[in-house]
């Protein structure tokens, strides 16, 4: 660098040094001045040796942008635990931060009926076949009255009507999702190979404390006391021999399902599966965005869990509803992701194995958890 100052070689060297303190940054060390001064140029200019700038041994402190990230907000957990002890019977909650390093459950790690949430296990099986190029998007399926299952399912009344439907998977998982049709998720099922299918995949992608049941025929009686029969998808036929049982092999055969349910699964492994779908570590990005998109317009239980956001936060998700049982429900789920107005993405999973309060109080406690999640959100 020169500086000219014709005349004034004084007041030019004085000048060069406060320019350069301004040049050289604060992290930057300058050499010590030479003992003699710097040689002059002709015309007075004045020439100063700079040397290479060194790094400070003191790195610049870095602030974590959300706090959030690494622990749980401070009082969640209590709040959980309090939401928890109030509800009657056997309840479990896990709430994990997807994109985050923290989880909180209460009774999170003990098998609980799942129901039509295994049909979450079932949909991720046949995208993972889609996405190895097993299956396609728009294979065709056809489902005849051999195929119908009970409880809820609006396709037996477009099969009855015309004895037989054709729709592709992309259509089946529509429906199985959306709508929670058992004869839809047991065609996809059927599709996919079979119970042993959904069960390789979740092996194959250690999902943990998830199990996958025989199919809703298979599982739905047994549970009740029955050997399936098909004639048990017509009408009520299901229910009518249901309630002919004695009530000795009812009861034997609800006991067993509580103790050891087939379709049993931890609420914090749900959690854990939900934020690695959200992450996009279980399928394609393709079959990851369709799932989810295909989940956000789930109707079933809108009073569950969703019903407890905010305005500004959106919730994607799957129920599941088991049977009652002298005024119990064995099996009042929802399962889900919330995403919070700034992006930040929660699963929440409420699980209630034995559920003998009310509707309106099962649904005000899962609202309870997704509020208590919204209401901590940010600290």
């Amino acid at each position: 660098m020169k500086l000219y100052f014709p005349g004034k070689p004084a007041l030019a060297v004085a000048m060069g040094a406060m320019v350069l303190a301004g040049c050289v940054s604060s992290a930057a060390v300058v050499p010590t001045p030479r003992a003699a001064p710097p040689p002059k140029t002709s015309g007075g200019a004045v020439t100063v040796p700079i040397g290479p700038p060194v790094r400070s041994a003191t790195p610049t402190p870095q602030i974590p942008a959300d706090p959030g990230f690494r622990r749980a907000p401070a009082g969640l957990d209590n709040r959980l635990f309090e939401i928890w002890r109030a509800f009657p019977g056997k309840t479990g909650i896990a709430v994990q931060r997807i994109d985050g390093e923290w989880a909180l459950a209460q009774r999170g790690g003990e098998l609980f009926p799942q129901q039509s949430v295994s049909k979450l296990w079932v949909t991720l099986a046949v995208l993972d076949a889609v996405d190895n190029g097993r299956l396609s998007m728009d294979q065709k399926v056809r489902i005849g009255p051999e195929d119908l299952t009970l409880f809820h399912q609006p396709i037996a009344a477009r099969v009855q009507a015309q004895g037989s439907v054709t729709m592709s998977v992309r259509e089946l998982i529509e429906t199985a999702i959306t709508q929670s049709d058992n004869t839809a998720n047991d065609s996809l099922l059927r599709t996919v190979g079979g119970p042993d299918a959904v069960r390789r995949f979740i092996d194959r992608k250690d999902l943990g404390a998830i199990r996958f049941g025989p199919g809703e025929r298979l599982l739905q009686s047994a549970a009740a006391g029955l050997k399936w029969q098909q004639s048990y998808s017509n009408a009520r036929n299901f229910q009518a021999a249901r309630a002919a049982l004695p009530e000795a092999t009812r009861k034997a055969a609800m006991d067993a399902y509580r103790a050891d349910p087939p379709d049993g699964a931890s609420p914090a492994a749900i959690a854990k599966a939900l934020s690695r779908l959200a992450r996009g570590t279980l399928l394609s990005p393709e079959s990851t965005q369709y799932l989810l998109g295909v989940m956000s317009r789930t109707k079933s239980g809108p009073q569950r869990l969703k019903a407890g956001l905010p305005a500004g936060w959106t919730f994607l998700h799957k129920t599941g509803t088991g049977q009652d049982y002298k005024g119990m429900t064995v099996g009042y789920n929802d399962i889900g992701i919330a995403t919070a107005p700034d992006g930040t993405r929660y699963a929440i999973v409420v699980m209630m194995a034995e559920a003998s309060s009310p509707i309106p109080a099962r649904m005000a406690t899962m609202q309870a958890v997704s509020r208590a999640v919204a209401e901590f959100h940010g600290r």
